[in-house]
């Protein structure tokens, strides 16, 4: 697909806002008929290959929309208020932008153009326009702990894990629009299904998982995860559209189930205090950062075997990040370290190591290749 139809659906991606509901493919629990192709929630680009999410992220395919954006990491410091700005170029930390109190995530919205700073504690989001780097005024939002933005580009989701709840707001304006409670503790990542009629969500203090109804708004079910003590944290969908997988830091590994029908997962161990998920640009890999041991873990998603693990080289506590547009360098902020690791995703030898402020969390790279965003650092299809 050229990028001037990529950009004819970005721009289209809003014009149905699938108010009818999801039809019978997702229903109280999502399994289609066997052999059925899923309908897309109404709104959302269609895929560009049915066979792989993330066919769009291929490297350096940038949109249009962000193509002379300048590359930039962008560091949320949860204890300094602050994001630091590293230039991947220099490995060099390039400004400083005061923001909220406590900010988790930088995430880029649903049409690629702000990149959103959560700052949970101070109930605030903060716009950076990444043409400029500059941080706008800031919007009133109660607990934005992670945001994410539903497939047809209408909502946002705020992960708001204090108060319990799931709250839709306008994509653009952040009005609320609906909050949906929940009965587990800490929401805080998730994942889109291939036909983005649901998603599903992790609440990291009670152990339990989420199934959501995108179009209704509504959770359809929950389960708790067979392990005492869990705590799920970064949720993703592989790239063939079957499998999801979700990191678990007590646990130490991930766990996969079948989102469809959304039965029991099975537990892989990957290493200690498993924490963030990453696909790789040729859709093949994903890379687990494991935070309480300073490792990357690297799963072959075709065969789903674990067949790298990579070692910080002085330690570390690799947690969220992302991957650079052409696909060469993992970025990992280091959350009890102060510091952000670049990684060669090729050999997996530590490029660089840069000082940043204190407590680093969900940090962005930006550009990214992909048509638009579901949120968190950058899930992009």
């Amino acid at each position: 697909m050229s990028f001037a139809v990529a950009g004819v659906l970005l721009a289209s991606g809003c014009g149905d806002s699938g108010d009818d509901g999801p039809d019978s493919t997702a229903r109280e629990g999502g399994t289609r008929k066997a052999g059925a192709a899923p309908a897309g929630l109404p709104g959302m680009p269609p895929l560009l290959d049915p066979n792989d999410l993330y066919a769009a992220d291929r490297p350096n395919a940038l949109s249009p929309v962000v193509k002379d954006f300048p590359s930039r990491v962008y560091v949320p410091n949860t204890e300094s208020d602050t994001v630091s700005v590293i230039d991947p170029k220099t490995y060099k930390v390039v400004e400083t932008i005061p923001v909220g109190r406590q900010p988790q995530h930088v995430v880029p919205s649903w049409d690629l153009k702000t990149l959103w700073v959560n700052n949970d504690r101070g109930h605030t989001l903060t716009p950076i326009d990444p043409a400029t780097g500059k941080a706008g005024k800031t919007v009133d939002v109660h607990d934005p702990y992670n945001l994410y933005f539903t497939p047809d580009g209408k909502y946002a989701v705020v992960m708001a894990s204090m108060d319990r709840e799931l709250v839709f707001r306008d994509a653009h304006t952040m009005k609320r629009m609906k909050t949906e409670p929940v009965n587990c503790k800490g929401v805080n990542h998730a994942d889109f299904s291939p036909d983005g009629r649901y998603f599903i969500v992790s609440c990291e203090f009670s152990g339990e998982l989420l199934k959501v109804d995108t179009a209704r708004m509504k959770v359809i079910d929950k389960q708790k995860l067979p392990f005492e003590g869990a705590m799920p944290q970064d949720v993703k969908i592989s790239s063939d559209g079957k499998t999801w997988y979700v990191a678990d830091m007590m646990a130490d590994g991930i766990w996969v189930l079948d989102g469809d029908r959304f039965t029991e997962p099975t537990l892989m161990r990957t290493g200690k205090g498993a924490h963030g998920l990453y696909v790789s640009r040729d859709s093949r890999s994903m890379y687990i950062s494991n935070r309480g041991e300073g490792s990357v873990s690297v799963l072959d998603l075709p065969s789903r075997k674990l067949v790298k693990k990579w070692e910080l080289p002085d330690g570390g506590s690799p947690d969220m990040g992302g991957v650079s547009a052409d696909g060469k360098v993992l970025w990992l902020s280091g959350r009890y370290d102060g510091e952000v690791y670049a990684i060669d995703t090729r050999d997996g030898h530590q490029i660089a190591r840069i000082r940043v402020g204190s407590g680093p969390h969900g940090l962005a790279v930006y550009p990214q290749p992909g048509r638009y965003s579901l949120g968190h650092t950058g899930i992009f299809r």
